[in-house]
């Protein structure tokens, strides 16, 4: 549904340049319920305004719906918006008109878009029960609680059968339990229409209500948090019956030229500086920091003395250090 390789954006502000993305790759299934995750200023909300069309990619090829985004004109742009996109906005003023009530607000994109009064209606009506709001379509905004607009809102996204559904922080102003209705909206719209949707997020929760969430860190993509669901006891006593808890298995991401990205807080904890030794060993990858520059990025230098730790093999050193932080994390 979508690839997007090498992707690069630099916004010009004044005199300066602002790398937003920095090659980032990303590729979602048809179908697939994903969350995107970062910190400010990481490239999220970036990537999901050029995924919706609302910016130019600078460099790099974003393909949706087999459709390259890069090459498109102006006008085949607008279309696009208008016919293959939904979006959700974490403000309700972007998503919602105040002097309508619900369903006129679910029929607007619609008769923008040349639909017949009738069809209007019954689809606007037959949205707003997917999404549990049948018996307030005739309210107004200030009748309709927070989680009850944002649920109004993604039946305005979906009103046009949009191939791609783009949810930007929508449960950010909701309480807990508003926003677990919100994903649950979700999660059934993508089982019963095998809706494709992103949702762009600052809740590190979010891998429990979704498929897969990818972090952004620097305009590229960090990790990859898969959601599996697996028997709570070893499989030779497995019970038809038992209960299985979902699992989630972080991975790190390699780019299309193989890097990837180490965390500062390993770094740090391992006293990696600008440069680190890297080894192949039985059992993977070992990446270690080297004696000139062990200290870390911007911490203070580990002293040079010998330890208890010295005795033991150099590689087996590191490989107790690593094991004992991602244990700690």
């Amino acid at each position: 549904m979508i690839v997007c390789e090498n992707l690069v954006k630099i916004f010009q502000i004044a005199d300066l340049e602002v790398l937003a993305l920095q090659g980032l790759d990303l590729t979602v299934q048809r179908g697939e319920l994903m969350g995107i995750v970062g910190v400010s200023g990481s490239g999220k909300s970036t990537l999901m305004n050029i995924l919706g069309g609302l910016v130019r990619p600078s460099a790099g090829q974003v393909i949706v719906n087999g459709q390259s985004l890069l090459k498109m004109s102006n006008a085949a742009l607008d279309r696009y918006r208008r016919t293959q996109v939904g979006f959700v906005w974490q403000q309700g003023a972007r998503n919602l008109v105040p002097y309508l009530n619900a369903r006129e607000n679910v029929e607007l994109p619609m008769m923008l878009a040349g639909f017949s009064a009738r069809e209007m209606k019954q689809r606007a009506v037959d949205l707003l029960q997917m999404v549990g709001l049948a018996e307030r379509q005739n309210h107004y905004l200030p009748e309709l609680s927070g989680g009850e607009q944002a649920r109004v809102a993604i039946a305005v996204a979906l009103a046009n059968a949009p191939a791609l559904l783009l949810a930007d922080e929508p449960t950010g102003e909701l309480d807990t339990a508003t926003a677990q209705t919100i994903y649950d909206a979700f999660r059934q719209l993508n089982s019963q229409l095998g809706q494709t949707i992103l949702i762009v997020s600052h809740d590190p929760n979010i891998a429990h209500h979704v498929d897969r969430v990818m972090a952004i860190r620097d305009g590229k993509a960090a990790s990859e948090t898969r959601r599996n669901h697996r028997p709570s006891v070893p499989a030779d006593q497995l019970d038809p019956a038992a209960e299985t808890h979902p699992v989630f298995e972080e991975l790190v991401v390699l780019d299309s030229a193989g890097r990837l990205q180490v965390p500062k807080a390993y770094r740090e904890a391992l006293g990696i500086g600008q440069r680190a030794a890297m080894e192949l060993t039985d059992e993977g990858l070992l990446i270690r920091a080297v004696a000139e520059e062990r200290g870390g990025v911007g911490g203070t230098a580990v002293p040079a003395t010998k330890s208890s730790t010295d005795k033991q093999p150099p590689t087996q050193t590191w490989r107790s250090r690593i094991n004992r932080w991602f244990k700690r994390s």
